[in-house]
């Protein structure tokens, strides 16, 4: 599974099943950070091509180093989170 960020890719700011080599973010990492992840429906509505992709809720890194325009949750927090959200929550990112 991946997400596509190429802006000229039809499926641009979507999920995917991405075959051997084809680009896009892959959903499964080796180190894990996109176990549980929240999609936080950022240029979804409309798609516009070029203003950013991929943007998500997801583990972060035992560093907490910086993610590439997502927001690193520790395990717990990020497990509590998820108990507490629903159909409606909206989740507002802020400055």
């Amino acid at each position: 599974d991946a997400w596509c960020e190429d802006p000229a890719d039809r499926r641009y700011n979507r999920p995917f099943r991405r075959r051997c080599g084809e680009a896009g973010d892959r959903l499964w990492r080796d180190d894990r950070l996109y176990d549980l992840i929240i999609e936080l429906d950022h240029n979804t509505r409309p798609r516009v091509a070029g203003r950013g992709s991929a943007v998500f809720v997801h583990l972060a890194r035992e560093t907490f180093g910086p993610t590439a325009g997502c927001v690193g949750f520790d395990p717990a927090a990020l497990r509590r989170l998820v108990a507490l959200i629903g159909p409606d929550t909206r989740i507002v990112i802020g400055r």
